[in-house]
């Protein structure tokens, strides 16, 4: 397809041309440029086989006239071969004038209609035959016409680059085709119908990908060229704007032969360079009354001067010379010249303004060491002060303090109002902290939304009291843009020489205290203690453990029913992992799993769980859910759906009846997976509960962006709803948040026949919790399922829901 190629990019470069012009800029707007060329590759893409396809259907027409003639009436066999012969002509002509001319976008839209109407007038052409030739033909000949259609439909493909064109010619022949065969009425012609139908959806379906395939691919070849076009303008550009220049000197030592770029970089005239010592270039000395300020005798220019004076060739000397004001550095590369007879006749050679390189040189080494967003000292030289900081700590005895700050409500803020936001208030924090610290103290960004101190102190006190300090400032609200927008700050610090000599340690001892002030709230400050150290070590001792005891299947689940309010029936049972030493003793899923996530094996784990839960529900009468709990971690690898789907075709579950529940920290970290894993499970049918909604920050967008289809209400609201009426009101608001968006609802830690009262009166959906069951082995699920409606009817017989009402 060479010519249809060419016009479709002349037409696109013109495009991209006239968007240059006041009068092309007019006409044609950025989008519509990617629209006409689109346009103009999907058509040329689609005339690239239409002569074939043409000459195909003036071979049908002919074929159809032969073998009919005799058995049909001429005057629509005629009509029929002029029906399909003309538009096919005219296709001809068509391409063989696109091929030729210049398309411009009126003529592409021109060109977009006329295959619309030529598909449409062939479609309807062969839409007749079937009407006209099978109903009354015999076994052979209704062969033929059958086999003629299904042919005929494989003109789709030719036609598939441009979707909506093969279904204007192909829609008319299937529903021609398939009434015929319909009308037939013999039970082979039904079949035949039903065949004819799934073949024709095939094709429709197949032409229909292949239309998005050649979309995305011409769109590729439009980005590539408007890429290339950019690197052409920039190397353009780049020539036009070279910063070499020539120099030369005679005898003398005087400037002669000045070039443009020299006259250029120096800011003066010919005249004024003419005849002027080549040092005054470097020393300032005056140019014919203009003046190049002094740079200060650098060794680089006094060794570059003494080079000339011996008369001595050199290479990319850098120096550094003041041209009003401003500084500058050239690269300059010389050698002498000599006559025939060896005399000398001066300098020739080449000067290079590199102030562009040396600034950005100078700016990659201030960002070597400092955050380029915020202007404080980066992890790098944090590092080296620090231990420089835990030598000086150690050697003289005093104290030196690291603080580990992590601002608490960052991330949504960021996610809430956007980066550039989050970025300003990154910025105001930065001066907030530099404003509270002492001279000699250092503050640090670290990466993202962490940031250190180096304090040198007297004591924890002294350190303790800078803390609290900045916890009050960073919490004081920040005027963004008009937006008011409100963080905190937790705090961890320890001190140097007592609790660490070297910056690694310090820090690591610091972060440990960060982690256990974040534990405790927002807000906090936590200094280093030994006993931290002690619980990491526990810690590493639990992942040794739960590693030995994945392999030996000390893992299980237990299920825990949960209870429709409606008529008592269990709708569903949530797995509950259980750990069970075979030493003795069970590990609570409180400890277990943060060090599951933190390793890398809840990926293991949350597997197993999948593929065991959903075995096990396999087997329980329909349609009792069995709802998952997927960690954040889980949720956001790439292969999770995966995971989800292998667990549903090995146990048989139909995915409606699985139901993975997720919490709302899945949300603030949403990446490329995250999103892509949530439509992917909706659209298997899997359903998403959204776990202990309440407790977070339970920001409504969620529900709004990801329709969720289940709320699961956290037990610490249920635990006080009789005793404080804002617990209450906020059960009753989720319940009409969820009632509106058609959201089931499950309440969870239900202990009490009050609370399920007063949450049946309410119209909550589900319940789940001791009233009526902990989390029990697999092998009392079906005694749970069979007693537990009647357990239920027990309950709410002796509990009038006048006591709801309390």
């Amino acid at each position: 397809m060479p010519a249809a190629d060419t016009g479709s990019l002349e037409l696109r470069h013109e495009a991209f041309d006239s968007a240059g012009s006041g009068e092309g800029a007019e006409q044609t707007a950025p989008s519509d440029r990617y629209r006409i060329a689109l346009a103009t590759g999907q058509l040329a893409e689609t005339l690239h086989l239409a002569p074939y396809t043409a000459l195909t259907h003036v071979v049908a027409a002919t074929t159809v006239l032969l073998l009919f003639w005799g058995h049909a009436p001429a005057a629509y066999l005629l009509a029929l071969f002029a029906g399909a012969v003309l538009p096919a002509t005219a296709c001809i002509a068509g391409v063989w004038f696109c091929r030729r001319a210049c398309l411009s976008a009126t003529r592409v839209e021109t060109a977009h209609a006329a295959v619309r109407i030529l598909a449409l007038t062939l479609g309807l052409a062969w839409a007749t035959m079937p009407a006209a030739l099978f109903v009354r033909a015999d076994a052979d000949h209704g062969t033929y016409v059958v086999a003629l259609c299904a042919g005929l439909l494989t003109t789709a493909y030719a036609l598939g680059p441009i979707r909506h064109v093969a279904t204007l010619f192909a829609l008319p022949v299937v529903m021609s085709g398939f009434l015929a065969l319909v009308a037939r009425g013999d039970d082979v012609s039904r079949v035949l119908a039903i065949l004819f139908v799934i073949y024709a959806s095939f094709v429709l379906f197949t032409t229909g990908r292949m239309a998005r395939l050649s979309t995305g691919r011409i769109v590729a070849r439009l980005r590539v060229a408007e890429q290339n076009e950019t690197i052409g303008l920039l190397l353009n550009d780049f020539t036009e704007n070279a910063s070499a220049w020539l120099w030369e000197t005679g005898p003398d030592g005087r400037l002669q032969n000045v070039s443009q770029r020299l006259v250029q970089i120096s800011g003066k005239s010919p005249t004024q360079l003419r005849d002027a010592p080549f040092e005054s270039l470097l020393r300032g000395t005056k140019l014919s009354g203009a003046e190049i300020l002094d740079a200060g005798s650098s060794q680089a220019v006094s060794e570059l001067v003494a080079l000339v004076g011996r008369r001595q060739a050199f290479r990319e000397r850098v120096v550094e010379v003041t041209i009003a004001g401003a500084a500058q550095w050239w690269r300059l590369s010389g050698k002498p010249l000599h006559g025939p007879s060896g005399d000398f006749l001066g300098f020739r050679g080449v000067g290079t303004d590199i102030t562009a390189a040396r600034q950005s040189e100078a700016r990659i080494a201030y960002l070597a060491s400092y955050d380029a967003l915020t202007g404080l000292a980066n992890r790098a030289l944090f590092q080296d002060l620090a231990s420089m900081e835990c030598e000086r700590a150690e050697r003289t005895g005093m104290p030196c303090a690291l603080l580990y700050l992590d601002l608490d409500g960052f991330k949504i803020v960021n996610d809430t109002f956007g980066h550039a936001l989050g970025d300003a208030l990154l910025i105001q924090v930065a001066t907030r902290l530099s404003a509270l610290v002492r001279p000699g103290d250092l503050v640090a960004r670290l990466g993202g939304d962490e940031f250190a101190i180096l304090h040198p102190c007297a004591d924890a006190d002294d350190a303790s009291a800078l803390a609290r300090a900045v916890i009050g400032q960073i919490s004081v609200p920040y005027i963004i843009d008009g937006v008011q927008v409100e963080i905190g700050v937790s705090i961890g610090f320890a001190l140097a020489p007592n609790d660490a000599t070297t910056p690694e340690t310090l820090l690591g001892r610091a972060d440990l205290a960060l982690y256990r002030a974040k534990a405790a709230g927002r807000g906090e400050v936590s200094e280093f203690t030994p006993d931290l150290e002690a619980s990491v070590l526990k810690r590493r001792d639990l992942e040794v453990d739960l590693k030995r005891a994945i392999v030996q299947d000390e893992l299980s689940l237990h299920y825990q029913p949960l209870v429709g309010l409606a008529a008592g029936e269990v709708r569903g049972f949530e797995a509950l992992l259980r750990w069970n030493r075979r030493s003795g003793g069970s590990v609570s899923p409180a400890d277990f799993i943060p060090v599951a996530e933190a390793s890398g094996l809840i990926a293991v784990i949350g597997r197993w769980v999948l593929h065991q839960a959903c075995r096990e529900a396999a087997r329980w009468p329909e349609p009792i859910r069995i709802a998952v709990n997927i960690s954040p971690t889980q949720f956001r690898h790439a292969d999770f759906v995966l995971d989800v789907f292998q667990a549903l075709e090995a146990s048989g579950l139909a995915p409606e009846r699985l139901e993975l529940e997720i919490t709302e920290s899945v949300f603030f970290e949403m990446n490329g997976t995250t999103v892509s894993n949530l439509k992917e499970l909706q659209g298997l049918g899997v359903r998403i509960a959204l776990d202990d909604f309440g407790t977070g920050y339970s920001s409504l967008s969620y529900l709004i962006r990801f329709p969720v289809d289940k709320i699961k209400i956290d037990r610490s609201f249920i635990n006080e709803m009789g005793t404080r009426h804002e617990c209450l009101a906020i059960i009753e608001a989720i319940l009409t948040l969820a009632r509106e968006l058609s959201i089931t609802v499950t309440a969870e830690g239900v202990e009490t026949v009050e609370q399920a009262a007063m949450l049946r009166t309410r119209g909550c959906d589900d319940i789940q919790g001791f009233l009526f069951s902990p989390g029990r082995p697999s092998a009392e699920v079906d005694g749970l399922i069979a007693t537990l409606p009647s357990r239920f009817a027990s309950i709410f017989s002796e509990a009038p829901e006048a006591r709801a009402a309390a």
